[in-house]
């Protein structure tokens, strides 16, 4: 068939998305509101009248002319309000605001958002096909009029449409990209010597992942409790993932953490929680659980997307722990199993930009260690590689009788590594911090006996050298 031929009969195909369904067309638009990039790329392709429900039509049409407008789409509660207003006093248009109203209703309450990934490229596939023929059908005229150079850069034009808009980083025109990248966006630990700007300069930043490894029974429950608290303080929403402790039991870990109050002390304590609650102002904080190898990363996924869609923002992510979550993909090895979960992580804290914090177990060896470290990650190397911070968490006997452990910083891309901290755990109250100068002292004594008296023993002596020195 001749190029003519073949625009021609473009020309006259039925470009209605009438074969998809109503579901799929719903889920299209569902797609756009919960994926601003993927929004994006749509706009470029997709014309409102594709859908044959005139609800979508409507949507989309005001979807697309706010981003026009202001280079951004708007919020569901924004888009909401433009279209009460448009429809208020158009009593013809009564069916259209019921049905518009039965769907977002519809959106908010989807059960299924795992089904967006294939909606999303099919939907892309067809609007790019319509762009395609439409590129075809004008093509058409080019050729009768020997257009033949505008027919080129015509279907170019097709061909590229729909793509990601970013081509990549341009150094010299978009050098204040970078000054501006060099402030991330953190949610601090609360611990100010690991927040220091030389370390964590501000704590977990957008997009990165965080990993505290330690031996169980050691704190790295208490450790994800401490960074979830510590972000509800600050007034961001947080999202807390177990898989082994029940939401409940998670709850009085933050309870605890939050008020100051002993877990134990909660139940007899109840109406001071509560008062504390009404006298200060916190983030938001949604805990779900999970049974051990049961959820995936994809199912944390779709459960942050199904969050989205309810208003839920996350500012960060914990998950309690990522080494009993369950691989997307088989493998013989459990290690390539782990390395996979951990790089899926990574990837999810990027797509939806923010800090997610998760524990490791670590290996036999990492129990008897004085410092745990980028070795002692259980089963698995790569788990390291794909991680932006690691943290290793150690608790000899005599160090978990008296409240003692050492943080040591075995990787960090945000600033300096290999630095060793001591610091106290309170597991009644899921809380860490660096300890004083009185506590090091102590702590040297607990460790390392010998060596502390003779340096104590030292500087008797010295002193009573320089005193007879005096005289």
């Amino acid at each position: 068939m001749s190029s003519v031929k073949l625009a021609a009969a473009a020309a006259n195909t039925n470009f209605s998305m009438i074969g998809y369904g109503k579901a799929f067309q719903e889920k299209i638009f569902q797609g756009m509101a919960t994926d601003k990039e993927w929004a994006q790329q749509m706009h470029e392709v997709m014309n409102p009248g594709y859908f044959d429900l005139k609800y979508l039509q409507y949507l989309t049409g005001h979807y697309f002319k706010y981003f026009d407008d202001y280079r951004c789409f708007p919020t569901m509660q924004l888009l909401i309000q433009i279209v009460r207003d448009k429809l208020a006093n158009d009593q013809a248009d009564q069916m259209l605001k019921e049905q518009i109203v039965a769907f977002l209703q519809r959106m908010r309450m989807n059960q299924h958002p795992e089904d967006l990934p294939y909606v999303k490229e099919k939907a892309l596939q067809f609007c790019k096909r319509q762009a395609f023929k439409e590129a075809l059908t004008s093509a058409v005229e080019l050729v009768q009029g020997e257009q033949f150079e505008e027919v080129v850069d015509l279907m170019r034009t097709a061909v590229s449409v729909g793509m990601p808009q970013s081509i990549g980083h341009e150094f010299f025109s978009d050098i204040e990209a970078r000054f501006q990248e060099i402030t991330r966006i953190t949610t601090p630990t609360g611990i100010p010597e690991l927040d220091h700007k030389d370390i964590l300069d501000g704590g977990l930043g957008r997009g990165e992942l965080g990993v505290v490894v330690a031996p169980t029974g050691v704190g790295k429950s208490h450790w994800l409790v401490n960074m979830g608290a510590e972000a509800l303080r600050r007034g961001k929403t947080v999202v807390h993932y177990t898989f082994e402790l029940s939401e409940t039991l998670t709850g009085k870990r933050y309870d605890a953490n939050i008020t100051n109050i002993s877990v134990s002390d909660l139940i007899d304590k109840k109406e001071e929680v509560l008062k504390h609650y009404e006298d200060n102002e916190y983030g938001d904080l949604i805990i779900k659980y999970y049974p051990c190898r049961s959820a995936s990363v994809n199912t944390i996924r779709n459960h942050l997307e199904k969050l989205k869609l309810r208003n839920y923002t996350p500012s960060v992510v914990i998950i309690d722990y990522a080494d009993v979550m369950k691989s997307t993909k088989s493998y013989d090895a459990l290690r390539l199993e782990l390395q996979l979960i951990y790089e899926e992580l990574r990837q999810m804290a990027a797509d939806f930009n923010v800090p997610v914090w998760t524990a490791s177990q670590s290996n036999r060896s990492g129990a008897s260690a004085d410092m745990v470290g980028l070795e002692n990650m259980g089963e698995s190397y790569g788990k390291a590689q794909v991680s932006d911070v690691v943290l290793g968490l150690s608790r000899k006997p005599e160090e978990k009788a008296t409240g003692y452990a050492r943080l040591f910083v075995a990787k960090n891309r945000a600033g300096m590594d290999g630095i060793n901290m001591v610091i106290k755990i309170d597991t009644s109250k899921s809380t860490f911090k660096t300890v004083s100068e009185d506590e090091k002292e102590e702590y040297d004594i607990l460790t390392n006996p010998k060596q502390k008296m003779k340096e104590i023993w030292n500087r008797v002596q010295t002193a009573k050298k320089e005193l007879h020195d005096g005289e």
